[in-house]
């Protein structure tokens, strides 16, 4: 699980945000004419509330980077990189979160799954993703700055950063990751 106070959902709050502009700002459809002349405009409609709700109502997030406050990795991703915890509570289930990581050149996470969908939008840097079982280099995917992943729930997938990297992961808690093969876990590594 990872810790809040050492890790830091701008992406589940602007998602949030988008669909409640669309809402607000969709113009219904010109009504049809008949013989040239307009025809009766349907009666006005209350406007129908977002059906989707923040992970905290009212809560606004504005975050410069140096506001960013940058911990270790939690002890399920392999030592290295650092995480801040931007929005939300990515270890409450059913709370939407935003996390970054930020890491080194060859930093490998071996395969693993998640029980929720994981999102990932590369910040800085690239990305290499694969899918499947064992790590296979030909396989790899590499998503540059600006690109998006997203992986469902239970996929079994890996990841390694091509230069310094910083992606930003959103999603519904909890982030929980699951190694394929139980030796690349780093829970379970013990040092001499």
């Amino acid at each position: 699980m990872l810790n809040v106070r050492t890790i830091g959902t701008l992406a589940a709050a602007a998602a949030f945000a988008t669909a409640t502009v669309v809402a607000q700002t969709a113009k219904p459809a010109a009504p049809a004419t008949t013989a040239g002349k307009p025809a009766a405009a349907p009666p006005a409609q209350a406007a129908k509330p977002a059906t989707a709700k923040p992970a905290a109502a009212g809560k606004h997030v504005l975050m410069t980077m140096e506001d960013m406050k940058w911990g270790p990795p939690p002890d399920g991703l392999p030592p290295g990189s650092q995480l801040a915890v931007l929005d939300g509570d990515p270890s409450k289930a059913r709370v939407p979160f935003v996390i970054r990581a930020k890491m080194p050149d060859g930093y490998k996470v071996m395969p693993h799954w998640h029980p929720t969908d994981e999102s990932i939008t590369v910040i800085s840097g690239s990305l290499a993703l694969g899918m499947g079982d064992t790590w296979n280099d030909s396989s790899l995917t590499t998503l540059k700055a600006g690109e998006y992943g997203r992986m469902p729930k239970m996929m079994h997938h890996y990841a390694l950063a091509k230069g310094e990297t910083v992606i930003q992961i959103h999603g519904m808690g909890p982030f929980a990751i699951t190694y394929v093969n139980s030796k690349d876990d780093p829970r379970k590594k013990t040092t001499h």
